[in-house]
């Protein structure tokens, strides 16, 4: 048996890695132990071990080749709830809260009643991803549909953070002020129903906005606000971030402002907006999509 001297985030990806006991490795003498298992839990009457385990053989149950000792005492608290196993990013941020002093390893009880840990929590395996957006009109609708598949669990094994960045377009309101649409709740006047524009007006829309604009108006002078996300006027993403685009070409991938980030249509669906973010996660995290710390 050795000691672990581990310099970072030890996190399962799967609960089905971690075994539970409640006699320590010495005591069990030759005995096998399940074929998935990479850690061990001793739960004994003199508190808790955590053991990185090598196996070998053939079969459901194998050789104990090696063990390595990760924490043991006091170096082990366990988080008195119960919750998803899952959720990846709350468990590493409670994890952080409670490890204190000599504390560096955290058990958690999953609903079902598996057990898992998190050893040397670190928060920076946290993606935080900027939702972009606009209002009005309200709630902003790539943001409803983040929040409802993030409450939904969509995202728990990818252990990501969503951060609003919601532009309000009321700011811009202003008597001279074109917008195209009129189903906005905007004030103003509407590229889409309006016909008595004047010289030197701006128009605060996207690219298409502009074409439809030159098209209906091709002898009027004007100003132009691009509020496409895309072309980073009305705001620049500081971290990895999600927007949409009302062009369906632009669907994808993309980096702006030196920032990685997913672009879904302007009506995007549940599915569309959860395959886009697994997809951005993936690159970030070097191609799997997954927090595969351990």
């Amino acid at each position: 048996m050795s000691t672990g001297k581990n310099t970072k985030m030890i996190f399962p990806i799967e609960y089905k890695l971690v075994g539970v006991t409640h006699c320590e490795p010495a005591d069990h003498g030759d005995e096998p132990i399940y074929f998935a298992t990479e850690y061990l839990i001793v739960d004994a009457p003199g508190g808790y071990s955590l053991y990185g385990v090598k196996s070998g053989g053939e079969g459901f149950l194998r050789k104990v080749d090696a063990l390595t000792l990760i924490a043991r005492g006091d170096e082990i608290v366990k988080y008195e709830g119960i919750l998803d196993s899952h959720d990846r990013t709350f468990m590493i941020e409670k994890a952080q809260e409670l490890c204190r002093g000599k504390v560096n390893t955290v058990l958690f009880t999953s609903i079902d009643r598996h057990i898992t840990f998190v050893h040397k929590p670190d928060l920076s395996e946290i993606i935080e991803i900027e939702v972009i957006d606009v209002v009005p009109p309200e709630p902003p609708w790539l943001l409803h549909v983040v929040t409802r598949l993030e409450r939904a669990g969509m995202f728990s094994d990818l252990a990501l953070k969503f951060t609003p960045r919601i532009i309000d377009l009321r700011r811009l309101e202003k008597s001279d002020t074109l917008f195209p649409c009129s189903a906005s709740g905007l004030h103003g006047k509407f590229l889409d129903s309006d016909t008595d524009i004047g010289n030197n007006m701006e128009l605060v829309g996207c690219d298409i906005s502009r074409n439809i604009f030159e098209e209906r108006f091709p002898k009027i002078t004007y100003r132009h606000m691009n509020l496409c996300p895309l072309k980073a006027q009305i705001y620049k993403p500081l971290r990895p971030f999600i927007t949409r685009c009302c062009q369906s070409k632009k669907v994808g991938m993309i980096s702006i402002n030196g920032m990685k980030g997913a672009v879904v249509h302007w009506g995007a669906s549940e599915h569309d907006v959860s395959y886009a973010l697994r997809t951005l996660a993936g690159n970030l995290r070097g191609g799997n999509g997954e927090n595969s710390s351990g």
